[in-house]
């Protein structure tokens, strides 16, 4: 765990006076990997770099070497599902709650307790906002659940930040007062490429030689939409087999509970694609390849995206939740169908003028991204704001 991560679970140092412009805020979130993760991390740094005394509420596992620094961290568990556990996390919010200006709280389940903990909007009040990274998949049962915590949200939060336009509209239609979409800063930028360069070597073991070279990165759950990478691959192996396309290998980096099954098609179809695991080196494998693709089902502001923009490559990505916000322009957005995936990517892989009009288009793209500066912006009107 990282220096200064975890302070313990008392609540010393919460009692403190505020000092004059001073403003001690809440940083809650239940279980999160990935971006958001990432993003509560952000958050926390800002917010107390400007000076503030900053708290991450948040469970072990999210903590375990998450750099907050200079703001304190105390765990408090949240996990994925309701449980006996979410009465003391009410309790222990409220406790805080009262002594804080603001909680800002990250995701359906920390928002919903956050709410409850503070109560109906009144004057008064401690501040509450809410970001919402993702939308609720599944059946009938965690839908409804999940739209009765987006309702409570919405009826006691101050403000509503939303990953994508589906998810704010969502919010407003269930008459959330103040919702604006929620600003997601880029990677670090890479040094631009040279696209007169011959193009980079591929990373050992990525694909093989004499061949084109297509990339996803992705966690392999079902938000990501592997079934259709396979449907497109098989599409796009029948018109290599017919002679109507060069021979092309898809990598895919990335591990998760969809490998088995994944594994055992690629296999079964004899499918050109690779699962490489786990890596290190997405930016190495996105500078190597000729086209990145994304066929996830649903996404808020993907950080594949946004890595993909600052290498120049050329992107296929479905047209869901916030990516078209995310790419401005940069990627062919298609829907998220295995034909339009494959008619996309085989366009690019055939010709060369397309090909570089969409690294062109990545490229102008990766200036436009937001960064750490556009975030502490919005969260100093957010997160600070005295109504």
């Amino acid at each position: 765990m990282s220096a200064g991560a975890v302070s313990g679970s008392n609540e010393a140092g919460t009692s403190q006076s505020q000092d004059t412009g001073r403003l001690r805020i809440l940083q809650v979130s239940g279980s999160a990997a990935g971006g958001v993760r990432a993003h509560l991390a952000d958050c926390a740094r800002i917010l107390a770099s400007d000076g503030h005394d900053v708290i991450v509420e948040a469970p072990v596992s999210v903590l375990d070497g998450l750099d907050v620094a200079p703001a304190r961290a105390e765990a408090l568990e949240i996990g994925p599902r309701p449980s006996i556990g979410d009465t003391l996390a009410v309790a222990r919010l409220r406790r805080l709650g009262r002594r804080a200006h603001a909680v800002h709280a990250h995701g359906l389940r920390a928002g919903a307790l956050a709410a409850l903990a503070l109560g109906r909007r009144r004057r008064g009040r401690t501040r509450l906002v809410v970001t919402l990274h993702n939308l609720t998949v599944g059946g009938r049962l965690t839908s409804l659940v999940g739209e009765g915590l987006e309702g409570l949200i919405a009826s006691r939060a101050d403000l509503v930040l939303a990953v994508s336009p589906d998810l704010a509209e969502r919010a407003k239609d269930l008459g959330a007062p103040r919702v604006e979409l929620a600003v997601i800063p880029a990677p670090a930028a890479q040094p631009p490429s040279d696209a007169s360069s011959p193009a980079p070597e591929a990373p050992e073991g990525a694909w093989p030689q004499d061949s084109a070279r297509v990339l996803t990165v992705a966690r392999l759950a079902p938000q990501k939409g592997l079934p259709l990478l396979l449907d497109a691959a098989a599409i796009l192996s029948y018109e290599v087999d017919a002679g109507r396309l060069p021979a092309f290998a898809w990598a895919l980096a990335g591990d998760g509970p969809g490998r088995e099954k994944a594994a055992e098609r690629i296999t079964a179809e004899h499918l050109p694609v690779s699962l490489l695991g786990r890596r290190t080196d997405a930016t190495g494998l996105m500078e190597a390849a000729d086209v990145v693709v994304q066929t996830s089902l649903w996404e808020g502001q993907p950080l594949t995206i946004q890595e993909a923009l600052r290498t120049g490559v050329a992107i296929v990505a479905t047209d869901v939740g916030g990516t078209a916000v995310t790419a401005r322009g940069g990627a062919v957005l298609v829907a998220p169908e295995a034909r339009a995936i494959a008619d996309a990517l085989a366009t690019l892989l055939t010709d060369p003028e397309a090909r570089s009009r969409a690294q062109q288009n990545a490229r102008e793209a990766a200036q436009k991204l937001p960064g750490h500066d556009d975030l502490a912006a919005q969260l100093r009107q957010a997160v600070l704001a005295q109504d």
